[in-house]
């Protein structure tokens, strides 16, 4: 396999661990109707929550692998492929009915994701980002964050779910240039060299902090407005850092630039339609029982 084919396999496989995990939590934390410390060791028993875990490591790993293999710009935008993939989980697993506008914006999405990709190329062996390159990464990614975590202080619902969901996207993004680093460090050094690196550590407070904001942006507002800013906004900050920070490229005509332009749009408004039309729980559809004969 060529590395981008390596980047695009694990970037999906990314995408489904992460769906897999989030739906196997989300179900294991609803199967109590208790509340408090009953309801805590009733979830951390529960085998879905143990395997909502192993697929989020599972999730780690691939990204690795990805971002180790290709460029930013490409693997980070497939993460969006996890609405899609929840969404037949959602008619697989759950046996969930979903709405016609549901399966119909995941089409649009796939399909504007995939002319994107391919019409802006992403493309370019990654560099060494150099010092000043990283220090204003992060200076930049922090001060963002600490102005939408500010933003949300005294807001409404909406706003404040917008506002750290937004500071997650970026948190996320951030993470993953760590991430991209600390597997390049770990496949040149091994292992103790990657213990003695700094962006090991610093994917650490990057995940820590993207986890509360993302906490708070589901507790703070609904889930409509908080998950598709955070799928938007994070492929649309990992590449910018994937060209800032890595000297990757993307094809820069201008018919490909309106082609992407179009593209990212109706992904966008895919996203939106998809994540307003599925139902807010993951509760079986209960079909009604045959007619029995009198």
């Amino acid at each position: 396999m060529t590395s981008t084919a390596v980047a695009v396999t694990f970037g999906l496989l990314t995408a489904l661990a992460n769906a897999a995990a989030v739906m196997m939590q989300h179900v294991a934390s609803s199967a109590g109707g208790r509340r408090g410390w009953v309801w805590v060791r009733q979830v951390v028993r529960h085998p879905l929550w143990l395997l909502g875990w192993v697929a989020m490591a599972g999730s780690l790993v691939f990204q690795a692998v990805a971002l180790h293999a290709g460029p930013m710009s490409l693997v980070q935008p497939l993460l969006v492929g996890e609405l899609v993939i929840a969404l037949v989980l959602r008619r697989l697993w759950r046996r969930q009915r979903l709405s016609r506008p549901a399966w119909t914006s995941a089409a649009v999405t796939t399909l504007a994701l995939a002319t994107v990709l391919v019409v802006v190329d992403p493309h370019g062996v990654a560099r060494t980002p150099t010092r000043a390159a990283w220090v204003t990464t992060i200076v930049a990614s922090a001060t963002a964050v600490l102005v939408l975590v500010a933003l949300a202080r005294g807001a409404g619902p909406v706003r404040r779910a917008a506002s750290f969901a937004t500071a997650t996207a970026v948190l996320w993004a951030l993470e993953a240039t760590f991430i991209k680093s600390a597997t390049d460090v770990l496949v040149a050094g091994g292992v103790g060299a990657l213990l003695t690196s700094w962006p090991l550590y610093a994917l650490v407070v990057a995940g820590l902090g993207g986890l509360t904001t993302e906490q708070l942006a589901l507790r703070e507002g609904p889930l409509r407005v908080s998950q598709p800013l955070i799928v938007i906004v994070d492929p649309l900050v990992s590449v910018l850092y994937g060209l800032g920070l890595f000297h990757e490229r993307l094809t820069s005509g201008a018919g490909a630039l309106l082609v992407a332009g179009v593209g990212v749009v109706a992904m966008s408004v895919g996203v939106v339609v998809m994540t307003s039309s599925v139902p807010e729980s993951l509760v079986p559809e209960v079909l009604p029982a045959p007619p029995t004969g009198g």
